[in-house]
């Protein structure tokens, strides 16, 4: 039961929307401009670890507790792994491994993305019914 006195609902919907792309389970919600919000900051963030520290910043196998935190991002971090670990078995890899801190500050960039998702994702599937109710309201 909320503090206010509402009971909580839950949108199993929604959640899955919103790890599936982010900022998706908001739109589902009618909370269209708070979903576009979202997507720009969890995709940028994503977008800015790539940027910063190329696509060997996600890496299930050799960074495996980053992918743990990475992964809250939904399926962009595992197809992003999954071109990583297929480019790895190549035997002339394209993709080299960032070095020192810049490979660092891209993994952070990203298991942040990553652990903003996965508040969204809670937020979007688990909600009080005063805003449930909001659900097709302009807000």
């Amino acid at each position: 039961m909320a503090a206010n006195g509402q009971s909580d609902r839950l949108f199993p919907v929604a959640g899955v929307l919103a790890y599936a792309l982010p900022g998706l389970g908001y739109a589902y919600l009618g909370e269209v401009r708070r979903g576009v919000l979202v997507a720009i900051g969890v995709l940028g963030l994503t977008l800015g670890g790539l940027l910063v520290g190329g696509l060997d910043v996600v890496d299930r196998q050799e960074d495996k507790w980053w992918f743990v935190l990475q992964a809250g991002i939904g399926p962009v971090a595992w197809g992003v792994d999954a071109y990583h670990q297929q480019d790895k078995g190549l035997s002339e890899p394209r993709i080299t491994r960032s070095l020192g801190r810049v490979n660092e500050v891209g993994s952070l960039y990203i298991a942040m993305a990553g652990m903003l998702n996965a508040i969204v994702v809670i937020d979007c599937a688990w909600r009080s019914s005063g805003r449930s109710e909001r659900r097709g309201s302009r807000r």
